[in-house]
């Protein structure tokens, strides 16, 4: 039996830099995309030489705004890809994209080269908010934009939004999330503005909701797109039957995947590494046939077992007793002490062996996170 892999190349190239974005991206010139593409093409290469024994079932291709590098290089990262890898049947191959950066041609030349799930960063309904953000993109470009990749043969398509932005109402993302449901995307995700330390937003440091009315916000995204057919299996995602990013899930799931491109990350064969956050150097690196590899370490049992409990519990699988027992051979006990403590409030629930975050646990994640890993840390056996 194939253990399987999931694949994730990082395009590092945008159109341009959003006030509030933090991951890494370089500027987009066609001499540094065609040397970044024929560096990761050889990458991806060198690595498939070593993974024979496993199959790919997903590949994602993220960045930066892939698609800005056009459709014949991304076919070329494509058929690299599947030429080093065995691919299984119903694979899951994921593009992400802007609607600034994708005409109707070129989605149709993703579909024919093999991408068969969209990931579209929508993040407002409301032009205001998107010139604030930064976003090349207007609500209209957005909403003709998924309408292009359905006639293209999307039958997969992710709506990234973003809540808490500045001077946002609760009616205004409410009518965002009404708007979007009404387009039936398969996959929706909802993630709260964070100013990161070195952007635009974050210096110029805007007043965002309170706590309070972001936490309305959340609920409010949990009741209206639960109530139209949307499973919230993870923290931030919604999705409908079977359309769950599957992925994501691997790494929500400790499940390995290997990661191409500057700044992306690997969790393989016990250990965890990550490439250099510059794309020249990458570049230079594969080419050259120097080191890439900026970080590379071996994850301990006791890491291991904390990270189990962290990211299983941001999604609606939970986490099992019996599992992390068999697993990780430590009593589940104070885990599950300050669990029960926490279904007194509603923000728990027990299901047999397992217990899952309600969606007011959701919003608390982290709290009730923190709390579990300092009860599994004050029992860590001596061999961990």
């Amino acid at each position: 039996m194939q253990n399987t892999l999931g694949l994730y190349v990082h395009i590092p190239f945008c159109i341009q830099k959003c006030a509030y974005c933090d991951f890494y991206s370089a500027p987009a010139s066609p001499g540094a995309m065609d040397a970044f593409v024929k560096a990761a093409a050889a990458h991806i290469r060198e690595a498939g030489a070593y993974c024979g024994k496993y199959t790919a079932d997903t590949l994602y291709i993220g960045g930066g705004t892939p698609t800005c590098i056009g459709a014949p290089r991304l076919e070329t990262i494509y058929k690299a890809c599947v030429k080093a890898f065995r691919f299984s049947g119903n694979a899951e191959i994921t593009v992400e994209t802007n609607p600034c950066a994708a005409d109707p041609k070129l989605l149709r030349k993703l579909v024919k080269t093999g991408f068969n799930r969209l990931s579209l960063g929508v993040q407002s309904l409301s032009d205001t908010r998107l010139s604030e953000l930064g976003r090349a993109h207007t609500a209209g470009q957005a909403a003709d934009t998924f309408g292009a990749a359905r006639a293209a043969g999307f039958k997969n398509i992710s709506v990234d939004l973003l809540y808490g932005l500045p001077r946002q109402t609760l009616e205004e993302w409410t009518q965002t999330l009404e708007a979007i449901i009404k387009w039936q995307p398969d996959h929706i995700s909802c993630y709260s503005l964070k100013l990161e330390e070195g952007t635009p937003m974050f210096d110029s440091n805007p007043p965002l909701p309170d706590d309070d009315l972001q936490a309305d916000m959340y609920l409010s995204a949990d009741e209206l797109l639960t109530g139209a057919g949307y499973r919230h299996y993870e923290v931030s995602n919604f999705a409908k039957p079977s359309r769950e990013s599957r992925h994501n899930l691997k790494y929500w799931t400790l499940q390995p995947y290997m990661g191409f491109g500057p700044s992306a990350f690997s969790d393989f064969d016990g250990r965890r590494f990550g490439i250099v956050r510059d794309t020249d150097a990458y570049v230079r690196g594969i080419t050259g046939k120097s080191e890439v590899i900026v970080e590379n370490t071996f994850i301990p049992m006791i890491e291991r077992a904390g990270e189990y409990l962290m990211l299983n519990l941001r999604t609606d699988r939970g986490v099992c007793s019996n599992d992390y027992t068999r697993l990780f051979r430590a009593s589940f006990d104070a885990i599950e002490e300050k669990l029960i403590r926490f279904e007194t409030h509603g923000i728990t629930r027990r299901d047999g062996e397992r217990w899952r975050l309600t969606p007011k646990g959701f919003l608390v994640s982290n709290r009730v996170i923190s709390a579990v890993l300092g009860a599994a840390a004050e029992k860590t056996p001596d061999y961990m």
